[in-house]
């Protein structure tokens, strides 16, 4: 497979749609519009636009440097975040305004010529109201939402559930991305958070950080600091590949005893219920033919059969092999979602069925949790934070 062939449609379209909405704004400013203004004001828009669009430029320039030639660039992970960061959000932003700007258009052009004026105004405001509400939500999202760690308690139904297992409290944290949009400090946070839970066991499923130059020891030395009376168990995730640390970080974890299940499993015996939990490797999607070869070695005769798989697509995969319940992460809840008409809409919906929460087949669980930092923008819109409190009980 050549660097062409891993271009996405999806990211050229999007790209497309960023760069037309600049030049619209631009046509829409220079052709008049700033000379009506105060000069402050003009003059403020005009530095405040260069400095964004001088971010975006240089984010590009350098994304496409590292894409045809990564050895020729060593960015610092905090500028490169500030720069993706500045790009992504200033995109959403600018696109989600020029879209409102045309609706209003195509609205105005259709009211009656002896339209009311108050009622013109009523128009125009409602639109500049909704022009505004990207960037109001994108900045609730970016300052608020997105360290706004919350507890979610789930009843986990598992079938073969010995007695003396109902009721165990299991802690899980997801999806740390501890990176230029979370720092360590957070991360302690979140141990902080799940450490009073008093868990009998702690679950870590994948993506401790983001990308390479992030800082793995850091973020292990944290999670050492996590607390539950039967340790702490994981699975890595995609995060983990693509920084090439899997080998790296289950050793580093290991000397803190947090023990991440690479195609093996660990039983734990409360009275004389048996826990089977068994962990995997991230499994690519183009391998979904091959979704957890081999992982059925791994369940237990008469235990309760846990996997943690950091994707959640292997569910319908694992029942059909015979777990009984599944742990995962990996889609931050859709990060960025909205409902509309009772109907909730994110990008992970594209990618998953399994977005967020409980969801049963066959009588079997997995549980989706929405996991705590972010990729691709410092964002969080209806999907805030969560650490989990799975408690298991009988199906």
């Amino acid at each position: 497979m050549t660097q062409a062939d891993r271009i996405h449609p999806g990211d050229i379209f999007i790209a497309s749609l960023v760069v037309a909405s600049q030049i619209a704004i631009a046509r829409y400013l220079f052709r008049g519009r700033l000379r009506k203004l105060p000069r402050a004001a003009s003059r403020a828009i005009v530095a405040v636009l260069s400095c964004v669009w001088f971010g975006c430029a240089v984010n590009i320039l350098l994304e496409i440097v590292a894409f045809w030639r990564p050895h020729l660039l060593n960015l610092p992970p905090v500028a490169g975040g500030i720069l993706s960061a500045t790009e992504i959000l200033w995109g959403i932003v600018s696109v989600s305004a020029i879209a409102v700007g045309l609706v209003y258009n195509f609205a105005v052009q259709r009211l009656p010529a002896a339209h009311a004026p108050e009622r013109r105004r009523l128009v125009r405001a409602a639109a500049m109201a909704a022009m505004a509400a990207p960037a109001a939500a994108v900045g609730f999202g970016a300052f608020v939402e997105r360290t706004r760690f919350y507890v979610k308690e789930v009843d986990l139904p598992v079938p073969n559930l010995h007695p003396d297992l109902a009721g165990m409290r299991i802690a899980q944290i997801s999806d740390l991305h501890v990176s230029p949009y979370l720092s360590v400090r957070d991360a302690g946070r979140v141990v902080d958070i799940a450490n009073e839970l008093r868990p009998l066991l702690t679950l870590v499923t994948g993506d401790l950080i983001s990308e390479p130059g992030d800082p793995l020891d850091a973020t292990i030395r944290e999670l050492a600091r996590l607390r539950a009376d039967e340790g702490v168990l994981g699975c890595l995730g995609n995060h983990e590949v693509y920084a090439e640390c899997e080998d790296y970080a289950t050793e580093q974890a290991r000397r803190f005893g947090i023990v991440f299940l690479r195609a093996e499993a660990h039983a734990l015996r409360r009275g004389n219920g048996v826990l089977n939990v068994a962990g995997v490797d991230y499994q690519p999607f183009y391998k979904r033919a091959r979704y957890l070869t081999g992982a059925d070695k791994l369940i237990v005769p008469g235990a309760a059969n846990l996997l943690l798989s950091h994707n959640p697509d292997v569910f319908p995969v694992a029942v059909r092999q015979g777990f009984d319940a599944v742990v995962s992460g990996h889609t931050h809840g859709g990060q960025v979602t909205v409902e509309i008409l009772n109907q909730t809409l994110n990008l992970a919906r594209f990618f998953t069925p399994y977005v967020a929460g409980l969801y049963r087949m066959n009588g079997r669980s997995c549980y989706v949790t929405a996991g705590i930092g972010t990729i691709g923008m410092p964002v969080r819109i209806g999907a805030p934070p969560e650490i989990t409190l799975l408690r298991l009980r009988a199906a």
